[in-house]
């Protein structure tokens, strides 16, 4: 089975290429293509993955190609993992909104408004491409905005393409664990949109064991969202959020702690990352090691300034580990050999939650099987979350007409309808902004 990985010079890929290395199951993964436009990262990730298969006798071969029609040929799973504009990108999307006093967080706010308007039409390009060279391949979407992201794909692929984040896995393995159930035996009731959603229930044995953990001050602030958010406003909630809320729930602080920080987290990674793409060029430099020493610090330092305005400390050791290798891994084996499983993806709502469209990419349970992804029917929102998800899926409608139409007025109106960006005056500001350092979005007229 040949997968295809796009941005397959990027620094995460090697988790993908660990966790495939543990299949050796009959329909695994037996070839995977590197695509990226830069040759360099490519060279670079190809030296990290070959000392990751060493003594591997059936690693999957892995080739490279800076021909994207070439690398779709006879895919049957691409992986879309792509970063328009790269880090420096992001670097700017969180300084100039920054500039404005609103948050550039890399999807949520002004700065995910921005990488989707440059974003969106390179994957709408990529997705025509899907369904002209390989009809047959099932896309799996890590690219950021995720939802907005898959559902822009959507349109041309259909339910082929499904999008997924680690975040939602996280945080119910998190849950799971401090109640000490153990979290492949658990029902999570999770809900949202992408990097926009709540854990309302994590069932065990037919039984609900989230009222104990909210009935329960010590057990709810002795894990990381009970640290982030505060014991009193989750039980205020009934639910626990997905920790990208934490942007929403206390914004001025996150946006006083992004604008006192040193450096923004897109900086940091540009910087962090330059040095290890340099260093890969030393043929003698030992690849493997140097890239796990560079993630164990990106990981530790995940969301820092956010921990230090809540005063939550430093990550815990068991979150450091990543997961959304793993959730590829799955979702793959799923549709491939027909496993059934269940996962939090970012799928087409159909009529699971009523008050969106059927077509709207929202990120819910889903039995998957060799048909692919099935959105599980949920219970409605609370009025508070119905309020931001419809707000944000407004936002994101408004950001895909902008990348169709290449109107810099609706580009403006997506900005300014979004709950952290108070101001038209600030969305017209952002759009001039963002279009002086980004030449991806030239476009907008």
């Amino acid at each position: 089975m040949k997968l295809t990985i796009l941005g397959g010079g990027g620094f995460r890929v090697p988790l993908v290429y660990g966790a495939l290395l543990q299949d050796h199951a009959e329909g695994r993964v037996t070839h995977v293509v590197l695509h990226d436009l830069d040759t360099g990262r490519l060279s670079a990730v190809t030296r990290v993955l070959a000392e990751q298969a060493a003594g591997v006798p059936d690693a999957p071969e892995v080739s490279a190609t800076t021909d994207l029609d070439e690398a779709l040929r006879g895919a049957d799973f691409v992986f879309s993992a792509i970063r328009v504009g790269g880090l420096e990108g992001r670097a700017n999307d969180e300084r100039v909104a920054l500039a404005e006093g609103v948050l550039g967080q890399e999807t949520v706010g002004a700065g995910g408004i921005a990488y989707g308007l440059r974003t969106v039409p390179v994957a709408v390009d990529i997705a025509r491409r899907v369904a002209r060279l390989a009809p047959e391949a099932w896309v799996i979407n890590f690219t950021n905005p995720a939802g907005l992201v898959t559902e822009a794909m959507s349109r041309h692929l259909g339910d082929r393409v499904i999008g997924i984040c680690d975040s939602p896995v996280g945080l119910g393995r998190r849950i799971a664990r401090v109640l000490g159930a153990n979290p492949k035996e658990a029902w999570i009731d999770y809900v949202g949109l992408n990097h926009l959603g709540w854990v309302r229930g994590l069932h065990v044995a037919g039984r609900d064991e989230l009222p104990r953990l909210l009935g329960d001050p010590d057990l709810l602030g002795s894990f990381e969202e009970g640290k982030l958010f505060g014991v009193d406003w989750l039980r205020s909630l009934g639910a626990i959020p997905n920790e990208y809320l934490h942007y929403y729930y206390f914004n001025r602080e996150a946006v006083r702690a992004y604008q006192q920080a040193e450096k923004t987290r897109g900086a940091f990674l540009h910087d962090q990352q330059a040095r290890f793409y340099a260093e890969m060029t030393n043929p003698d430099a030992p690849a493997l090691k140097v890239w796990d020493d560079t993630r164990a610090e990106r990981e530790a330092t995940y969301m820092a300034e956010n921990r230090e305005t809540a005063g939550a400390g430093e990550r815990d050791e068991d979150d450091l580990s990543g997961g959304y290798e793993k959730v590829a891994l799955a979702l793959m084996r799923a549709i491939a050999r027909d496993e059934r499983t269940t996962l939090i993806l970012n799928v087409r709502n159909r009529r699971t939650l009523s008050v969106l469209d059927t077509d709207a990419v929202i990120e819910v349970p889903c039995h998957v099987d060799a048909n692919g992804a099935h959105p599980v029917t949920v219970e409605p929102l609370p009025d508070h979350a119905t309020g931001l998800v419809c707000a944000v899926k407004a936002v994101e409608r408004e950001v895909l007409s902008a990348a169709d139409s290449g109107s810099q007025a609706t580009a403006v109106k997506a900005f300014a309808l979004h709950p952290l960006v108070d101001s038209v005056n600030v969305a017209r500001r952002l759009v001039e902004g963002y279009t002086e350092v980004h030449p991806g979005l030239a476009y907008l007229r």
